[in-house]
């Protein structure tokens, strides 16, 4: 067996984050009453699991190291699978042995996704490496646009607030926020875990151009919704 480390970008515009939201069941494909498909979302993990096993001719689980919200959009998501590798008895028919090559598996995988998902980087790993407890660090970028005229091109990526904002009085209150606290009330209700206690890394608020405002947020983990509240 081979294990390999995808990193990957994508548009988060149309699609509904990351996890694969499949029903657990064929019965559940159909609404009660039977009178119409459900629908599948569309997310991340599924379209490109999809192109993976595609590929590799096996039933593949791609797990991620993170499960972005919708309409995130993702620089260097980590995501991993196992297939038959060198050696293997079922290698012959599917799998993708090292000999292969990463950057034709690249190739290929890109060859089968769609225009809004790009996968960068392919790389093999241990067997044992887990994207998620492997983790030492993840990072989050807000664009704000503030002026009075509204933002076209670029109005994806870009929040929109039409006073202007005082970006070093921000720099100076995300600075506080820097080191291992309980970031209990920045977390959205239910968010379901056991412990509050993140540690952030970095917290820096820029203006990189006129009318734009950037907050950079890293740290080992992040609570549910707790970026957006700390850019809120």
């Amino acid at each position: 067996m081979v294990r390999y480390r995808l990193t990957i970008a994508y548009d988060g515009t149309d699609f509904c984050g990351w996890q694969k939201q499949e029903p657990p069941d064929p019965d559940a494909l159909v609404e009660p009453g039977g009178e119409r498909p459900r629908l599948i979302l569309r997310t991340v993990q599924h379209v490109v699991e999809q192109a993976v096993r595609e590929i590799v001719r096996e039933p593949v689980l791609l797990q991620g190291a993170s499960r972005a919200d919708a309409g995130v959009h993702v620089l260097g998501q980590v995501a991993c699978f196992t297939c038959s590798g060198d050696g293997d008895p079922d290698a012959r028919h599917g799998g993708w042995p090292l000999d292969r090559g990463t950057e034709r598996l690249r190739k290929a995988l890109n060859g089968r996704l769609p225009d809004d998902v790009l996968v960068t980087l392919v790389e093999p790993v241990a067997l044992e490496f887990d994207p998620i407890a492997d983790c030492v660090s993840k990072g989050y970028s807000y664009t704000i646009h503030d002026a009075i005229e509204r933002c076209l091109w670029d109005r994806r990526y870009v929040q929109q607030i039409w006073q202007p904002l005082d970006h070093e009085a921000m720099h100076d209150a995300a600075r506080v926020l820097v080191g291992e606290h309980d970031f209990a009330s920045f977390a959205a209700a239910g968010h379901g875990r056991q412990t509050t206690v993140r540690t952030i890394h970095a917290c820096d608020v820029s203006r990189p151009e006129p009318n734009r405002v950037r907050l950079d947020v890293s740290g080992n983990g992040f609570l549910y919704n707790m970026v957006r509240i700390i850019a809120g």
